[in-house]
């Protein structure tokens, strides 16, 4: 199996890249394809005194700003690190690919040059979230695609609940439609449409989940909007924040040291349980082949476990189950 990783997408790019890809060809029996400037990451690994002469280079002498419009990325970013990873995943020199650059630039780039699933409309952004129950569950659309057809939704719960079983492990995932109510007469026509198509579906549709619901665990699978979907990624964010600063306060002091050793094991559990960096980044469903997406800020944990999880995501067929899915949905 081999793995494109982009070297220069994210803040802490090339660095942290070299560091979790020398540790990913370690531990993880894959081959790696460095994109980027070549003489920049040879120089980068020999300040870091980590070896490379194992791991391939494809040399892209440019970096797609995250600030630049995603569409640039078909002309004006060819040459970037970023869009010759993608190249390279279209010519069936990888088998997957990540990057922590630029998320619109990926998704426009990936579902252009690498090509979409048979049959599906638009890829989506997926994103894993904590819950009560200790494991994540994923939303998706995290916020690709604002305005959405019950098409499109029915779409994401497909890939959602593909990827869910072939990484997950989870044989039939629960899928829940985000909306207002529990009732089935709830929502825009949007979710009223779409409830009816995942009723109808060949999946365990579990009915309408109300945002309080989404931290219970209930639910495998969140399908929203991206609009919708990205609010309720960036509540969580913000609400991950505050505890963290709240906990803070709370054990600060004297006597709050004290205290805090007294539940030093439940603090420990509450940070691994909203820390994203095991978790790897978002998948782009939707596209030909693996495309994950670093968090931005990833240092070499997080960029780390993007890479087992797009070796995950290949072990586990997740596009064949989807391509599968999609023929199925086509049949009825």
């Amino acid at each position: 199996m081999k793995i494109v990783i982009d070297a220069f997408g994210g803040d802490n790019a090339p660095n942290e890249v070299i560091k979790a890809v020398r540790k990913a060809k370690d531990e993880l029996q894959v081959d790696i394809i460095l994109c980027g400037d070549e003489k920049k990451i040879k120089n980068t690994a020999k300040e870091l005194s980590i070896n490379i002469d194992d791991i391939e280079i494809i040399h892209a002498p440019e970096v797609f700003d995250v600030h630049e419009q995603p569409t640039k990325i078909l002309k004006e970013g060819k040459n970037t690190s970023l869009a010759v990873g993608l190249q390279a995943l279209k010519e069936g020199k990888g088998d997957a690919f990540v990057s922590a650059g630029s998320s619109g630039g990926l998704i426009v780039g990936a579902s252009t040059c690498v090509g979409r699933i048979r049959g599906i409309k638009r890829p989506s952004m997926s994103a894993m979230l904590p819950t009560i129950s200790g494991r994540r569950i994923m939303l998706t659309d995290a916020g690709a695609n604002a305005q959405c057809r019950p098409e499109m939704l029915l779409q994401f719960a497909v890939m959602g609940s593909a990827y869910m079983k072939c990484v997950k492990g989870i044989e039939n995932p629960r899928v829940g439609l985000l909306n207002i109510g529990a009732e089935e007469t709830k929502g825009r026509e949007l979710e009223l449409e779409t409830y009816q198509l995942l009723k109808n579906a060949p999946l365990n549709f579990a009915g309408n989940a109300e945002a309080r619901e989404v931290p219970t665990g209930n639910f495998d699978v969140i399908v929203s909007d991206g609009f919708s979907g990205n609010i309720v990624l960036k509540l969580y964010e913000g609400m991950g924040s505050m505890f963290k600063k709240k906990l803070k306060g709370w054990f600060s002091g004297f006597f709050g040291k004290l205290s805090a050793v007294l539940v030093m094991k439940e603090i420990k559990e509450f940070q691994q349980l909203m820390d994203y960096k095991t978790e790897g980044g978002g998948i782009i469903l939707g596209v030909a082949k693996p495309v994950i997406k670093a968090h931005g800020s990833s240092d070499k944990k997080a960029f780390f476990h993007a890479i087992r999880q797009a070796k995950l995501c290949v072990e586990g067929n997740m596009i064949v189950e989807i391509t599968r899915t999609m023929e199925e949905l086509k049949g009825d």
